[in-house]
């Protein structure tokens, strides 16, 4: 029986291969299975994101309602402050009395103003922070989009360096889903800019 030289290399060479497959592989199915669970997390985010501009919306309508409201209380106490002015004396009383109830209209309007102004504005708080976790998600996304691309070459090309570039975006692409997850205040505001 004759030993083949080449043989020899050909199958430590595939066992080699067939090792960096399997690292590549479990590499990638762990990827995926972190990315859908930072999925479902994100479309909650991005739904609660929706909720918060919704809301906004809706308190800047209703602060403008209320100024609207406060600024027809406004007008009609000024007329009916020029109307008490030539009023018979009889009727001063029932002056006053709608001069107090417009004066406390006016007041009324313009705390719930206040209150709804100040909802609007936390809204868009809510927004913004909520807004850091989408960020991180997406950053992640890609980042771990990029690691498989490179996993998905390092099985074609069984090049080990290859691997271990891979490894790069991976840790970074799974830091910023953890951020995500956890709600780390970690943020990269060059790469939001860049990926929006």
């Amino acid at each position: 029986m004759d030993i083949d030289p080449m043989e020899a290399v050909t199958e430590e060479g595939s066992t080699s291969a067939s090792g960096l497959n399997s690292w590549v592989a479990i590499t990638v199915a762990l990827l995926a299975t972190f990315l859908g669970v930072c999925k479902v997390k994100d479309d909650n985010i991005v739904q609660a994101m929706q909720q918060a501009q919704a809301d906004k919306l809706d308190h800047w309508a209703f602060y403008q309602a209320r100024n609207i409201r406060e600024e027809v209380a406004q007008a009609a106490l000024v007329q009916l402050k020029l109307a008490q002015a030539t009023a018979p004396a009889d009727q001063q009383g029932k002056y006053a009395e709608a001069l107090a109830t417009y004066e406390h209209l006016v007041g009324d309007q313009e705390k719930k103003k206040d209150e709804v102004r100040s909802q609007a504005e936390q809204d868009q708080r809510t927004y913004e922070a909520l807004n850091v976790h989408d960020d991180q998600f997406d950053l992640s996304d890609a980042l771990v989009a990029l690691a498989i691309s490179l996993l998905a070459l390092t099985a074609l090309t069984h090049k080990k360096w290859l691997y271990w570039a891979a490894l790069i975006p991976t840790a970074f692409g799974v830091l910023m889903g953890l951020a995500g997850l956890f709600g780390w205040n970690l943020h990269s505001d060059t790469f939001a800019r860049l990926l929006s």
